[in-house]
């Protein structure tokens, strides 16, 4: 299994730990990231028009061009971003064709490239009845909210439901986790909003995680770097706009793989997190994991 890697702006930034927990889990897991050389930024929110297909077209092309079909895109911005510059180049030739002729550096785009997010690649390529055979610390104790955001499940494909996304839910129950079945698993946290609305982002986070919170969860997984930020990051804010304590542990998804693969906490980056992990491993060693 051997895939195109493209990790976006924040993996190489504010969300280091992301990147260095999916290559760590990937690599636990025999599944090869090849990094796309020179990659560029996908425009994240802010492209419009035109630049919608064809500012991520570069990065589909340079993955062509290392004799790959299929990237993965853990940014849940970014993996939007891509999949829906490939399906619209993939529907229409005339799209192709106008994508082609702007593409720099006699780039071209031939094929067909895939989009995947890593959790789609463990849910549909790997598959969870693998999974569960290489997890050596079950995550007892945990009882997990799956945070999915506005990106992650759009543009509406075959992956997962829109409205009633499951695949966090499932992957967490793989891992030995309690999935908590709450409401605001797939509303706005307001993210983009961060810098130019902070209280709006600081509301809309806040509801989220009150929300958790109220449904029995004592951590939330995600697998977005701007909503990590607008949870994990502006909590405190989060707490002064609700008007109550939160204190609740953000991770991405692929930290609590590696914590459930027994992979060396190093390579977690669970250390960067604003809140702290520390009460995760309180409740695993708890529940005796």
């Amino acid at each position: 299994m051997k895939y195109a890697y493209y990790p976006g702006c924040s993996l190489q930034s504010g969300a280091k730990e992301y990147d260095s927990s999916t290559r760590a889990v990937f690599a636990h897991l025999g599944i090869e990231l090849e990094d796309i050389e020179d990659w560029s930024c996908c425009g994240a929110v802010h492209v419009e028009g035109e630049a919608i297909v064809t500012l991520p077209a570069r990065n589909l092309a340079l993955a062509e061009a290392q004799g790959l079909d299929t990237i993965v895109a853990p940014c849940s911005g970014c993996y939007r971003n891509l999949r829906r510059s490939s399906q619209a180049i993939a529907a229409d030739k005339a799209v192709r064709k106008r994508v082609n002729e702007v593409l720099p550096d006699g780039l071209q785009l031939r094929g067909n490239i895939n989009v995947m997010h890593p959790l789609y690649v463990i849910l549909y390529d790997y598959g969870l009845e693998r999974l569960r055979k290489q997890v050596t610390h079950p995550l007892a104790g945990l009882k997990v909210a799956s945070y999915y955001g506005c990106m992650l499940t759009r543009p509406k494909d075959e992956f997962d439901s829109p409205e009633k996304p499951q695949g966090f839910d499932k992957l967490m129950d793989a891992l030995g986790a309690e999935v908590v079945n709450w409401p605001a698993k797939a509303k706005c946290c307001g993210g983009a909003l961060a810098i130019s609305h902070t209280k709006v982002t600081a509301k809309l986070s806040g509801n989220i995680m009150v929300s958790a919170k109220d449904s029995g969860a004592n951590v939330v997984t995600l697998g977005c770097p701007m909503c990590h930020t607008a949870l994990d990051l502006y909590q405190k804010k989060a707490e002064k706009a609700m008007g109550r304590p939160l204190n609740l542990p953000i991770l991405y998804f692929t930290q609590l793989m590696g914590l459930a693969l027994g992979i060396a906490e190093e390579h977690l980056g669970l250390e960067r997190h604003i809140v702290s992990t520390q009460p995760v491993f309180e409740m695993l060693q708890g529940a005796g994991a």
